[in-house]
């Protein structure tokens, strides 16, 4: 990827009408655009990193026999009322709308009516449990405030799975092995250490639920920590946290009001227990800029960073170019990801953008490293600059990604 062939621009101006740090530095850095409140585009930077954080959540859903899907924005009312949840006291955040013949519909905030209501077709026997089928889809919300930027949007990127079992053993099982799905993802992205499960209120949902908790000082929640036991409960440390991710046990509530049944080995019927699992791909990415920006932009883990390494020349001299762009093609060869900055623009402006963007590494090609037949070297994290030959340059930078 060459700057100049990046259609978005950096901008040295904070938003006006953000409060929220993480969309600050989107903005400025041009990973997204700002349509209104709550709702937001993806550029290709962005979107970039969207994608690795869904990659990560997809192996580790699959490492749990998830299957993916995709289902349908637009509901039925019929669907949702047999469960109550069409009525907007129950649930305040849907988006109706309506044919042209006035059959009402709801744009999907969630989607376990209309899981239960697919897999009816497809489960009939405990031969057929458990399973579990999960998606990433553009959910819809009408949230009263949307003041976090991505980390609280009316239309936002989740990943929602949604399970099936014969019985609470067999569902109690799973859903113990998707927690721990759950914290290899949070491990994947660097904030394990940080992120706690906690016990609350199922919301819209179900009575209660579990929810896993990022110590963030943007956050909308307060979880009470005993650090060393590593475990969030009352009277002890008041920390503020950010959601990013909740799981719902139904039992057999759900397929009771939409009579979801399969036949067990004796040939009788019995109702099937249904677990729920979400994760805010996007909240997520919103949580990793305010946990790991710093005063100069954004700090991306080589994970999911846009690209690994961003080239800048000093000078455009032909020796230069040739240079950087030979080192383009070989740093790519090798399976890193690059952003060439190809643009005739200031040093400076070079590595203040490198800084923003949060690229894990900046790599310099001037006049006065080759002569050396090296290159200026500098993480992200780090201040000082280091000189490397090529093949250096790659072993680090590679091995980081491994």
């Amino acid at each position: 990827m060459r700057r100049s062939q990046l259609f978005t621009k950096t901008s040295k101006t904070i938003p006006a009408d953000e409060q929220s740090r993480n969309a600050q530095l989107l903005i400025q850095a041009g990973f997204i655009y700002k349509v209104m409140a709550g709702v937001y585009a993806y550029t290709p930077l962005g979107l970039r990193v969207i994608e690795k954080i869904k990659t990560i959540v997809r192996e580790e859903m699959n490492a749990v026999n998830g299957q993916e899907l995709i289902m349908t924005n637009l509901q039925p009312r019929e669907i949702w009322e047999g469960t109550g949840r069409w009525d907007d006291e129950i649930v305040d955040i849907w988006f109706k709308t309506k044919l042209k013949d006035d059959t009402e519909l709801g744009l999907a905030w969630s989607h376990e009516e209309a899981i239960v209501e697919m897999m009816k077709q497809h489960i009939g026997s405990y031969k057929d449990l458990p399973v579990s089928v999960y998606q990433f889809q553009t959910k819809l919300r009408n949230e009263l405030r949307a003041k976090s930027g991505i980390m609280r949007g009316r239309e936002f990127v989740m990943k929602d799975m949604y399970s099936m079992a014969v019985d609470a053993k067999q569902h109690d099982e799973y859903y113990d092995s998707v927690i721990e799905a759950y914290k290899r993802v949070y491990d994947r992205l660097g904030i394990g250490k940080d992120t706690y499960i906690t016990f609350a209120s199922g919301g819209a949902f179900t009575k209660f639920s579990h929810e896993f908790q990022t110590i963030c000082d943007a956050g909308e929640d307060i979880i009470y920590l005993h650090r060393e036991k590593n475990i969030a409960i009352n009277e002890l440390e008041a920390v503020k946290t950010s959601e990013v991710g909740n799981i719902f046990n139904f039992g057999t509530e759900k397929s009771e009001k939409m009579d979801f049944t399969f036949t067990n080995e004796a040939g009788e019927k019995q109702y099937v227990h249904l677990g729920s699992y979400g994760i805010g791909i996007t909240r997520l990415m919103g949580v990793l800029v305010e946990k790991l920006s710093d005063a100069k932009g954004m700090v991306w883990p080589m994970v999911v960073a846009p690209v690994q390494v961003y080239v800048a020349t000093v000078g455009q001299s032909e020796k230069v170019v040739q240079t950087a762009e030979e080192l383009y093609k070989a740093l790519t060869v090798a399976g890193i990801e690059v952003l060439y900055d190809d643009r005739d623009a200031r040093p400076g402006e070079k590595f203040a953008d490198a800084d923003l963007m949060g690229i894990p590494y900046r790599v310099v090609v001037s006049e006065k490293t080759l002569e050396q037949n090296l290159y200026e070297v500098k993480a992200r994290t780090q201040d000082t600059p280091e000189l490397l030959e090529i093949n250096e340059l790659i072993k680090k930078v590679a091995g980081n990604l491994a």
